[in-house]
């Protein structure tokens, strides 16, 4: 005896396109101000041996803006592209009593193609 049936619904099989990540190219001079700096740091410097580079970008960039930045600056088509904030945090001044506070940074890992790869010079 059954509470609730014995009806079986049958699923819908859901076909959807998988999402990709979209490349907007930027307008001419601003990837510049999407993408401000190589982040070099020991785990920046380690993972670029597996293709995955760490810039600091801008903290309104997405991550089409970064992609279509990338492309246009280093001639490489990324992968995948993580984004990470980094919270500012209060340091002591050396120069005034009490603390201050350091400004929140953004950073974007940009994973690469087998083969492909960034030279900073």
């Amino acid at each position: 005896m059954a509470i609730f049936g014995n009806k079986k619904k049958e699923k819908k099989e859901m076909n959807a396109p998988r999402h990709r990540a979209r490349t907007i190219a930027p307008t001419h001079g601003i990837e510049n101000e999407i993408i401000r700096a190589p982040w070099f740091s020991e785990k920046a410097l380690i993972a670029t041996e597996k293709s995955v580079y760490a810039f600091e970008v801008s903290l309104r960039a997405t991550k089409a803006d970064i992609a279509g930045a990338i492309k246009e600056i280093y001639k490489v088509e990324p992968r995948k592209i993580r984004t990470v904030t980094v919270k500012g945090k209060p340091k002591a001044m050396r120069t005034k009593r009490g603390t201050g506070h350091r400004s929140s940074r953004r950073k974007a890992y940009v994973y690469l193609n087998a083969g492909d790869s960034i030279q900073f010079a």
